[in-house]
């Protein structure tokens, strides 16, 4: 039997879904060492493998089949646009992506007036401005801070992740629209699902019946 390898994005999201996965006996010891240096997690008693990844690039890791199996934010999968299946939603890690902006932008998104808008996500940007709202932007790409963009004056508005919008109401800002609804998913590689489609099912089907009794 081979191994199944699961990327996990790294912090909140891997510790969520380890506890996820543990409801369904998919432990791995090795992991909860805080002090461990390794890159790869083995359970070899189920034949599964683990490491951590950065967000952005568990897609990748899954769609080239260096993992089976991927946990990763729903922002990043529309971001990465890989070629994986998304099989799950973990139902964790709930958060919104919204156009936000100061109050006097919101006439502007009305008037699809041609507006600069500053994101770490411009792939999902562009395809809400463009293939949404039919609104012709300028995108900028920022790596940082992107509430600082509108306050300085470098856009009229962002697209970027909410979870309470505490630091927006800090900096003056709201959120204007609603792009989309995010929390973790569950991704799989294309060809490990028809080699592996018994094992990776079993575990799809036994997290659907854990998360149902969560949701109860």
């Amino acid at each position: 039997m081979r191994y199944l390898t699961f990327a996990l994005g790294k912090g909140r999201l891997a510790k969520q879904a380890l506890a996820t996965f543990e409801k369904i006996g998919i432990t791995c010891q090795e992991m909860k060492d805080k002090d461990t240096r390794k890159l790869i997690f083995v359970n070899e008693e189920l034949k599964l493998k683990f490491f951590l990844a950065k967000g952005p690039d568990v897609p990748t890791y899954v769609e080239y089949g260096a993992a089976d199996i991927g946990v990763v934010g729903k922002d990043t999968i529309l971001e990465e646009a890989r070629n994986i299946y998304e099989v799950l939603d973990l139902g964790f890690g709930k958060c919104r992506m919204c156009v936000c902006g100061p109050k006097e932008a919101q006439e502007l998104l009305q008037h699809h007036e041609l507006i600069r808008v500053a994101t770490k996500y411009p792939r999902i940007a562009k395809d809400y401005f463009y293939n949404k709202k039919h609104q012709t932007v300028e995108i900028i790409k920022l790596n940082g801070s992107i509430e600082l963009a509108p306050i300085v004056g470098l856009s009229e508005v962002i697209v970027d992740i909410v979870e309470t919008g505490s630091t927006l109401r800090e900096n003056g800002l709201g959120v204007l629209e609603e792009v989309c609804p995010l929390s973790a998913r569950m991704v799989v590689n294309q060809v490990s699902m028809k080699m592996e489609h018994e094992r990776i099912t079993k575990i799809i089907q036994d997290l659907k019946e854990v998360l149902a009794e969560g949701g109860q």
